[in-house]
């Protein structure tokens, strides 16, 4: 697959220092069993879904040691391994599931430290290109200095070569670009939850790449009757124009919509071709205050 036809196919890409990324990637979450736990209902099916974005021209990936756990990393690694030189991983670190399913907080310098060397093993990579740290919602701006300030230390060792931040406030981002530069801000977003909004825009501004997660969840019955609406008057799915805005809402916006169908891969991927008129964007606009 050509350059050309990889970026007609995902909208385009995003670089900065030397990180492109597909506008429009996969988030390989729900490739585990349910919960996030255990391994995939069909092993099989979960191996060509990964396979077949990678196809498609997808050139971002996003996964975690801790989604199954480890059973995600392994499925990426056993379907895609040896890696095309375009693929580029990106990884999570920060929480730790437990045998109750449960997603505690693992942010201590050795947890981190491990979670590193956990993921660079079972991806089987050398150094990683794209590590968010995730943090919880209670924490202050401080708290990102001491975790943050550990993955700075790994990316001076080369375990990583890029860093980014999930689930923060803007002033942890500020706290954390004190520290080591921020590739990438991981927070949720989308067209109904719009409390990021300033922080999509200063993400632009600085050059910072914005990947929302939830992108098509929480809507309640009007905004869905909405999208619904702009849906059928385009002929595409609801789902299509969902990610359709969000890429139109900012240039440095990145999506990592996740599925374990290929059907749905394509149809996330052919959301990058659908063109939002004024009238559209009016009433999508309109969501989240309605």
């Amino acid at each position: 697959m050509t350059p050309e036809t990889i970026a007609s196919t995902t909208a385009g890409s995003w670089q900065l220092d030397g990180l492109e990324l597909s506008r429009i990637g996969y988030g390989a979450m729900q490739l585990a069993g349910p919960k996030v736990w255990g391994p995939p209902r069909d092993r099989d099916a979960a191996l060509a879904v990964l396979r077949a974005a990678v196809e498609a021209g997808i050139t971002h990936i996003d996964t975690s040691d801790y989604y199954g756990p480890q059973v995600v990393n392994e499925l990426i690694r056993e379907a895609l391994h040896p890696y095309p030189d375009h693929l580029r991983i990106a990884t999570k670190v920060g929480a730790r599931r437990t045998p109750d399913r449960a997603w505690p907080a693992a942010l201590s310098p050795g947890e981190l430290v491990r979670a590193v060397h956990d993921n660079l093993e079972r991806l089987d990579l050398p150094t990683l290109d794209l590590v968010n740290l995730r943090m919880t919602g209670t924490l202050a701006a401080a708290d990102i200095t001491e975790p943050f300030g550990v993955l700075a230390e790994l990316r001076e060792q080369g375990l990583i070569r890029h860093l980014g931040v999930s689930n923060v406030s803007a002033e942890q981002v500020s706290a954390a670009q004190q520290i080591a530069p921020v590739a990438a801000v991981q927070n949720h977003y989308n067209v109904a939850s719009r409390a990021d909004d300033a922080l999509v825009d200063q993400c632009a501004e600085q050059g910072i790449a914005y990947v929302p997660f939830y992108p098509l969840g929480g809507f309640r019955p009007l905004q869905v009757d909405a999208l619904n609406e702009v849906a059928l008057d385009l002929g595409v799915t609801a789902r299509q124009v969902a990610l359709a805005w969000l890429l139109h809402r900012s240039p440095t916006i990145m999506l990592i919509p996740g599925t374990s169908s290929i059907t749905h891969l394509r149809e996330n991927i052919a959301a990058a071709a659908v063109e939002l008129p004024e009238q559209a964007l009016r009433t999508l606009d309109a969501i989240a205050t309605g």
